[in-house]
């Protein structure tokens, strides 16, 4: 995707951790990070806090006056949050294009049923095994995690029946990257995209910031143990890693 220019733009994504050149635990800040990436626009990261983050979730944004953002919202210093609404915020400012603007409406269909089994079932599984979370989240987090994922019925699983869930859902999408991957015309080692395109879609965000996720999560070892099983996920993720985020220190082997 070609790079634009926006030497005047000036963004902080807050990512919950320091670690500058390493990817965080949570997917969806990979997820933001791949899709300014994606766009050629710059960043730089902080830790950023929770209190401070716009409805209180990480990751955030601060978005500092450009003149490519409307005047009724032009301000000094914009704080935006959640992944996906920081996403559209900014094609609508005309920071980042719309990823999906040149989709059919089943591609744009299929991308958004990519994105919702990833983010509201794919998620719900991983959080429902990661215990060591609670001491990195805190007791107040995890319960309202511990909630919404009962709300929702995973709460109701057993491990066994959410570790089937978790690997029909990496199968299917294995698969789908390895069709996808076959009908590429990028050459051997250019990313390939989980729609099949030339270029990425808005759920090879999510995707990528998932797979991340479960590499270099160690609160999760079934996890990082099984996406190893998935080479059309490695190969998908060490494309775009080593084209996007060279700077970023890799998974380990």
């Amino acid at each position: 995707m070609a790079t634009q220019n926006h030497s005047k733009i000036d963004i902080t994504v807050f990512r919950g951790w320091e670690d500058t050149g390493k990817y965080v635990w949570s997917p969806y800040v990979v997820k933001l990070e791949a899709r300014l990436r994606f766009a050629g626009v710059r960043y730089v990261t902080s830790a950023g806090s929770l209190s401070e983050a716009p409805k209180g979730k990480i990751p955030y944004i601060e978005y500092r006056k450009s003149s490519s953002v409307p005047e009724k919202d032009s301000q000094s210093r914009q704080l935006l949050s959640d992944s996906a609404l920081i996403a559209k915020t900014l094609a609508e400012w005309d920071v980042i294009p719309d990823l999906n603007a040149a989709l059919e409406p089943s591609q744009r269909l299929h991308d958004l049923a990519l994105t919702a089994l990833l983010e509201n079932k794919l998620d719900y599984s991983l959080w429902a095994i990661l215990y060591p979370m609670r001491v990195v989240i805190g007791l107040l987090v995890h319960c309202k995690i511990s909630a919404m994922l009962d709300g929702q019925g995973t709460g109701c699983f057993t491990p066994e029946e959410i570790k089937a869930s978790r690997l029909e859902i990496w199968e299917g999408l294995n698969a789908q990257l390895v069709e996808s991957r076959s009908n590429s015309k990028a050459g051997s080692d250019e990313p390939f995209w989980i729609l099949g395109g030339d270029q990425p879609t808005e759920a090879d965000t999510s995707l990528f910031g998932f797979v991340i996720s479960a590499l270099i999560c160690f609160a999760g070892p079934d996890c990082q143990k099984e996406i190893r099983g998935f080479p059309a996920l490695l190969d998908y993720a060490e494309r775009i890693h080593n084209r996007y985020f060279p700077d970023y220190e890799k998974w380990p082997a």
